[in-house]
């Protein structure tokens, strides 16, 4: 989730900051969103007696709105976050974005310091390799854009479009590309640009993979059961798998891989 638009901006909300339903409600949560958890605690959420708020970043085009009221676009840092949550009398934020939106989860621990809000975390778990598996790692997109000619010549990269130009300079390497919305340039000159949504079935992943000729996957350690199939899939082909390591996080936030714990710590 990005945090460069215009802070507080009233054109990126759909729905008010006030009305009967803000008015009976024990308290305001907004989720810092754009993640399948973010969804789900959104919809456990429903029908709590809270108000919720979902934050995305607006990245995708037409992204799958969460129950309750959502707000597209960025704050503005973390003191416009900071203003947001003043204004709108929030009393509980929770950090459910993306493992690799590291800007987000530390604007949001300096708001909540700035706020006096409590935050907790919702992250999903990362994967680890299991018997059969040939991963490589990497620190950066960059570090991955340096190790991947060694691995081989036709790469599944699913690392989001997002960071494409990190491996814009690779002429030899042929590309698969799979995206909600078409990537922007740069981008490698020996490009398949997939428009797709997951979340994809193992049959799928191995259809991909065998129909493309694919020799090797990169990805982020994303987590998660939504696109860990292609991990399987790759595994069960012999395919190395190229990982790009999760950004450090903020130190001293309370975090949670459960929804049910982040509604246990809005009731108690």
């Amino acid at each position: 989730m990005s945090a460069d638009s215009a802070a507080g901006s009233a054109a990126g909300s759909a729905g008010s900051a006030a009305g009967p339903a803000g008015e009976s409600a024990r308290g305001h949560v907004l989720i810092l969103g754009g993640t399948t958890e973010a969804r789900r605690l959104a919809e456990a959420l429903e029908r709590a007696p809270y108000r919720v708020t979902t934050s995305l970043a607006g990245r995708v085009t037409a992204p799958v709105l969460p129950p309750g009221e959502t707000r597209i676009g960025g704050f503005g840092g973390p003191a416009g976050l900071a203003a947001w949550i003043t204004a709108h009398r929030v009393t509980h934020l929770v950090d459910a974005t993306h493992p690799f939106a590291e800007r987000m989860s530390f604007n949001a621990a300096e708001a909540a310091a700035l706020s006096g809000v409590p935050l907790l975390a919702l992250r999903r778990p990362g994967w680890s390799p299991g018997p059969g598996d040939d991963w490589h790692f990497a620190d950066s997109l960059t570090e991955a854009a340096a190790l991947l000619p060694g691995l081989g010549s036709r790469a599944f990269l699913t690392t989001g479009r997002m960071g494409l130009h990190s491996f814009a300079h690779l002429t030899e390497p042929w590309f698969l590309v799979r995206s909600v919305d078409p990537p922007a340039a740069p981008a490698p000159p020996r490009l398949e640009v997939l428009l797709a949504r997951g979340p994809f079935t193992l049959d799928d992943e191995r259809e991909l993979l065998a129909r493309h000729r694919i020799d090797v996957l990169v990805t982020k350690d994303s987590g998660g059961s939504a696109t860990a199939p292609k991990l399987t899939a790759a595994r069960e082909a012999g395919i190395p798998v190229l990982v790009v390591r999760r950004p450090p996080v903020p130190r001293g936030v309370a975090e949670t891989s459960s929804v049910e714990q982040v509604r246990h710590w809005l009731d108690h």
